[in-house]
């Protein structure tokens, strides 16, 4: 079971536990909380023996924007006997808070990954309906779409995230740790 933490709990404690946010490597460039190291969501299989030896030097807090891939990487750590804190709210409790983010430098901001989602979602519901005024059947396109949402909700899942998080704007920024880097701090 995972443990949600306040902004006010978390800060307290930031140099006592691993904190990892695991939005992809454009948000985590564009804005963090400090410390925090990148392990995006896509890589956090590759990162479980890492993040085992962490566990066993202390806590382990997970992170994203808003709550909901934190909230996946703690189902993940949980099945491979990793016990995690997570911070209510995300990143964005914590700017919203007034505490602040660290940035790579050089990083511009990037939206999050599940706004990215909403608007080429939307985008091609949209499309399906109006390209259907032309070519009848087009609007299978938005059914599609739709049922993929709904999927998604239901399985706290999302492709199309996972999809987005490969584009360039959404991958490291130079100057951003590599996961390589982000494993050998872990094991420090």
């Amino acid at each position: 079971m995972t443990t949600p933490l306040t902004v006010e709990q978390l800060q307290p404690r930031l140099g006592l536990l691993t904190l990892i946010d695991v939005r992809s490597p454009g948000e985590y460039a564009a804005g963090h909380i400090p410390g925090a190291l990148n392990v995006p969501l896509d890589q956090l299989d590759r990162a479980l023996p890492a993040l085992r030896e962490a566990a066993g030097q202390g806590e382990i807090a997970v992170v994203c924007a808003a709550g909901p891939r934190a909230d996946n990487a703690c189902r993940v750590l949980a099945d491979a006997g990793i016990p995690t804190l997570t911070l209510a709210g995300g990143t964005n409790a914590w700017a919203s808070a007034g505490r602040p983010l660290d940035q790579v430098a050089g990083a511009r901001r990037v939206w999050a990954l599940d706004r990215q989602v909403r608007l080429v979602a939307g985008s091609l519901v949209l499309a399906g309906v109006l390209v259907d005024l032309a070519l009848p059947g087009a609007r299978w396109v938005s059914a599609a779409v739709g049922g993929g949402l709904a999927f998604s909700a239901l399985t706290n899942t999302c492709a199309m995230g996972s999809m987005l998080s490969k584009l360039p704007y959404n991958r490291p920024r130079p100057g951003t740790p590599s996961l390589d880097e982000t494993l050998a701090t872990l094991t420090r």
